[in-house]
This record gives C-alpha cells, sequence and structure tokens, in this order.
C-alpha cells in the first residue's frame, strides 16, 4: 500500500512543480508585456527564481519516478516521446539562461530601489525565448501524454 502512497504522491508533486513552471513562464509573458518599471522588474525576479525551484524540482522528482517509482527506467529509455521530452527540457533550460542571468543583473540596481537599465533590444529577446520556452514546455506536455499511454515505446 505505502508503494501505491508514493507513487500517486510522487506524480502529483511533479505536476505540481510542472504547471507552477508554467505558470511562472506565462506569468513572465505577461509581465513583459506591461511598461517596464521597478515593480515589474521586481517580479520578473521573484516569478523567475520560482520557475528555476519549480524547473528544479521536475528534474529531481520526474528522475525519481523514473528510477524508482511508475514502470522502470528500462521502459522510459525505450520510450521516444521520453527522449523527445528530455530533450525539450534541456532545450527550454538551455533556452531559460540568457533571461535568468538577465533578471540576476537587476539585482544590484532593484536592491537600491532603482530600475535596471535595459534596452528595449534586451527586452524583445527575453521576450522571445520565454514565448520559445512556452511552446516548447507545451510540446513537452504533448509528449508526457503520449509517454503515460506507451506512444512510441521501442522495446
Amino acid at each position: 500500500m505505502s508503494g501505491i502512497v508514493t507513487n500517486w504522491l510522487m506524480a502529483f508533486l511533479h505536476h505540481l512543480a510542472a504547471f507552477t513552471l508554467f505558470a511562472a513562464l506565462a506569468y513572465e509573458v505577461i509581465l513583459l508585456r506591461q511598461p517596464f518599471s521597478l515593480r515589474t522588474a521586481q517580479s520578473l525576479l521573484r516569478v523567475d527564481q520560482i520557475y528555476g525551484i519549480a524547473a528544479v524540482a521536475i528534474l529531481v522528482i520526474g528522475f525519481g519516478r523514473v528510477m524508482h517509482f511508475e514502470k522502470g527506467e528500462d521502459f522510459y529509455f525505450h520510450s521516444l516521446p521520453f527522449i523527445v521530452k528530455i530533450s525539450l527540457f534541456l532545450l527550454v533550460g538551455i533556452l531559460s539562461i540568457y533571461p535568468t542571468v538577465k533578471f540576476l543583473s537587476w539585482r544590484g540596481a532593484l536592491k537600491q530601489q532603482q530600475l535596471p537599465q535595459v534596452s528595449e533590444e534586451t527586452l524583445s529577446m527575453i521576450r522571445r525565448l520565454i514565448h520559445i520556452e512556452l511552446v516548447a514546455v507545451i510540446a513537452i506536455m504533448l509528449c508526457a501524454a503520449m509517454m503515460a499511454k506507451g506512444v512510441g515505446y521501442v522495446g
């Protein structure tokens, strides 16, 4: 019985982290549509921290599920949607580096309650990257649904 409880609890935590990550990205998109202000910059920094925590939680819990719970690593490592899902997650992680580094660079100005100096080109690049991340996360959700139903299993 405890194995069943652990499986559903781990699944719940994994999904909670995934929805948190998605919500954080969506909120970043909303914030980046507003005029750039001190409050917007502060919010972006906080939301990006939540995004990072959610991403780490997804990774840790997800690989815990693969290795110790659910169907086992043999199933997942022979699943094309799983491999695509992990690849997309890696892509999202790489794409998130630029916005995160930019947000972190604002800390000094924000601590002094000053608006960071950010060009419109930089904000535009951040917007584009976050939009791409959001689309990739939606593709990850598709892969997760396919994987859960055994689509693309080559074992």
